[in-house]
């Protein structure tokens, strides 16, 4: 008997512990949320170092962030949980949204739109990560090149941009950001692929066959290093030295967001970290371009005409190694390794303190 009580006890307290229902529950609403999607152990370390670093300025005693994810996602999130649990950190919270949800219902209300329109209303703000491809199905196309792993997560990071942001699939649907215009949206590599698909946009299924015409690893290869977007090297050598991504520059459009917003110096053309092989291509609605690769043929930035709080780019400049020296790595078996901190050098990093800068501040006047 007492063994039995014991059991109940400890299913009760796991749980508790396990508890991932943020919003439903009574919560401090002195406070304010920012909403972290696909809030697995490695996205909230991320996060973790940055506010640490003083990179993503927000006060932890007022500022608390809330991982929100769909419970058909294929990650286990009792791992993150338990992630906060034992590192401390109790400005990280978990929501976890519940309800069927078809890829045919992404684009209208559906049997989340009630949850998702509730934890909008109570934050300021969202972060969308990288991760693997959205399947073609949901901007209207075959399958060429994608590799579609996490089906369950893209439906719900899509279906979740739209209602935030409306799209061009369904013009009589009225966004949630017309009720707060300056609420904060943006998004690394899938993150700002995501954002362009849910508002009506298209991807190039993959850069080396659609843009170059490389079909294989050696002609993929023979593209310049500057116009390639992760390291194809990885894929013939065994050279455990070798890096997964690549770094090249970045040119900003006629568009004011870099110059004007993040004070990018207009003449830089900043190191950045680039790790995908798909690429926004039709923009989706409201979206405009903010910066192109070197050869001017992928898009690397973009933000949105009517929300000045909405902005996005194609490479990842929230990767921890990029601010401080960490281990070295090389692109091309014969390089000499270097950290990636070093690769950036000082114009690279000036430009990302800038661009988080811009982001906290955004992040300020949008919780106002």
């Amino acid at each position: 008997m007492k063994r039995l009580i014991f059991i109940n006890l400890l299913l009760l307290f796991s749980a508790a512990l396990f508890a991932q229902n943020f919003f439903r529950e009574d919560f401090d609403t002195s406070k304010k949320y920012i909403l972290l999607a696909n809030p697995t152990e490695t996205n909230i370390k991320t996060i973790n170092f940055l506010v640490n670093k003083k990179l993503l300025k927000i006060n932890p005693r007022k500022v608390n962030f809330v991982g929100v994810y769909h419970e058909y996602q294929n990650y286990d999130f009792k791992r993150t949980s338990r992630f906060i649990e034992k590192s401390d950190l109790n400005y990280f919270k978990l929501h976890e949204i519940k309800g069927d949800l078809k890829e045919n219902q992404l684009f209208d209300q559906n049997s989340i739109s009630n949850d998702l329109k509730s934890i909008f209303q109570n934050s300021v703000g969202i972060f969308f990560f990288g991760g693997a491809d959205i399947p073609p199905s949901v901007y209207g196309e075959k399958n060429s090149l994608s590799v579609v792993t996490e089906a369950e997560r893209h439906y719900f990071e899509t279906t979740f941009l739209f209602h935030l942001l409306g799209g061009f699939q369904n013009e009589n649907f009225t966004p949630f950001l017309e009720e707060n215009p300056e609420y904060f949206i943006t998004g690394f590599c899938l993150g700002m692929q995501t954002i362009n698909v849910a508002t009506g946009g298209t991807l190039i299924q993959d850069i080396p066959s659609e843009i170059y015409s490389a079909t294989n690893d050696e002609t993929v290869l023979q593209t310049e290093k500057e116009n390639l977007h992760r390291n194809y090297w990885q894929n013939i050598s065994d050279d455990p030295q070798l890096m997964g991504i690549n770094f090249h520059t970045i040119h900003y459009t006629e568009h004011p967001f870099f110059i004007r917003n993040v004070k990018a110096g207009k003449n830089s053309t900043p190191m950045v970290c680039s790790s995908h092989h798909q690429a926004a291509e039709k923009l989706g609605k409201g979206l405009e371009v903010t910066a192109v690769s070197p050869d001017g043929k992928i898009i690397e930035g973009l933000a949105h005409s009517q929300y000045p709080y909405v902005f996005a780019v194609q490479f990842h400049p929230e990767v921890p190694a990029l601010h401080e020296k960490r281990e070295k790595r090389k692109f091309h078996p014969n390089d000499e390794p270097q950290t990636y901190h070093e690769i950036i050098g000082k114009e690279g990093l000036k430009f990302h303190k800038k661009y988080w800068r811009y982001i906290s501040k955004s992040l300020k006047k949008a919780g106002r």
